[in-house]
């Protein structure tokens, strides 16, 4: 019976796009980078850019201060500033700390899986006030494994003394999280706040952080497993 919940941080407990918006706005005007009728243009641009965290930011910065001609900020100062203050505007989504709060209660151990940046990524964690409840915080760069890499999850297990079938992981990303943690052994809940499509086979799919406790019932009790 699982009794071991893993977690992936972006687009999964933290809302990056929404704290990613919070934080460009505050650039912006911090910094005064472009003029109020081309903010919203930075920031659009910035994130078609960032793909969804997948490009580093210095690669970013160095394209949007080409374009819009961006004075007198370097590179190097404006990816220092994203390091140093992205994680005051890390939001969760909806109802996250409540569930985290009673799954924990509950008895479940709780971790946390997430490729990235140390200490970037902790930070970013340790803002949303959820770390009193995580047996464990483990980022990519720090354990030089990413996921999907089968050796990251089973550090994690080995860690925490369980076994891969003791888990379950809840994850956005259909490779990195999903495919990855069920290569283990794993079950698995695909949580997408908006809709998605695909075919790949999950245990359960959830869109809100209210669901999350009932598709771990049902896979704590083996009902049927959903599908992205």
């Amino acid at each position: 019976m699982p009794k071991v919940l893993l977690f992936d941080l972006d687009q999964t407990l933290l809302d990056r796009n929404r704290s990613l918006i919070k934080f460009l706005n505050w650039q912006v005007n911090f910094f005064q980078l472009v003029d109020a009728n081309k903010k919203s243009a930075f920031i659009q641009r910035f994130i078609e850019l960032d793909n969804n965290g997948s490009v580093w930011k210095d690669t970013v910065y160095a394209q949007v201060k080409e374009e819009f001609k961006i004075e007198p900020y370097g590179v190097d100062e404006l990816l220092n500033s994203y390091v140093l203050d992205f994680n005051k505007f890390s939001t969760a989504f909806e109802n996250v700390e409540d569930v985290i709060r009673k799954l924990f209660q509950q008895g479940y151990q709780l971790g946390l899986i997430s490729n990235g940046k140390t200490p970037f990524q902790q930070h970013n964690f340790y803002a949303l006030g959820l770390t009193e409840y995580f047996s464990i915080v483990v980022v990519s760069e720090e354990v030089e494994l990413r996921k999907p890499d089968p050796l990251i999850f089973e550090y994690v297990c080995r860690q925490l003394q369980c076994k891969p079938s003791d888990c379950i992981f809840i994850g956005d990303n259909p490779v990195a999280d999903i495919q990855g943690a069920k290569n283990v052994g794993m079950k698995t809940i695909f949580f997408h706040p908006t809709l998605s499509l695909g075919s790949q086979h999950v245990d359960q799919s959830i869109h809100h952080y209210d669901e999350l406790e009932s598709a771990i019932l049902k896979i704590v009790h083996g009902s049927d497993s959903g599908k992205i």
